[in-house]
């Protein structure tokens, strides 16, 4: 069930493909997203706009709820999320987002996660936590088959 509900999440992410976003899932739970910062993603010459990190931050803390429900039949929704901007991140940075849920009730489930620019060591430019609300997958327009 995971497979076919997060493959029918990647199906239908044009926002995310939009973005060049491109995801892992390493096991429930546990969740790796790259983005590497083109022009489309800039607010200056030099920088990216912070709406496409929190852009970047949602997925990757909603991706983490999604892979923990999925199999139970069910999607996400962002009931909330907090991001904590560290540095300016530039054209041409190569971004990992890394995350994992906190905690996982029967309907909500807290995430957290971070955004490092591999290019410059690594660096964490970006942190975030996140709230979900776990719903039936076919209130999100997706069947289980």
């Amino acid at each position: 069930m995971l497979n076919i509900i997060v493959g029918k999440y990647t199906e239908t992410n044009n926002f995310g493909r939009l973005l060049g976003m491109d995801f892992k899932v390493v096991e429930p739970g546990i969740i790796e997203y790259r983005m590497k910062i083109e022009e489309k993603h800039l607010a200056t010459p030099r920088a990216a706009h912070g709406g496409a990190i929190a852009a970047l931050m949602d997925a990757l803390l909603g991706l983490a709820a999604l892979s923990v429900v999925a199999a139970d039949g069910k999607a996400v929704s962002t009931v909330e999320f907090k991001i904590n901007y560290f540095s300016p991140i530039y054209f041409n940075d190569e971004l990992l987002g890394t995350a994992q849920v906190e905690k996982k009730g029967s309907r909500i489930i807290f995430t957290a996660g971070k955004i490092m620019a591999v290019n410059r060591n690594s660096e964490v430019v970006a942190t975030g936590t996140g709230t979900f609300n776990a719903y039936p997958v076919e209130k999100a327009g997706y069947s289980q088959s």
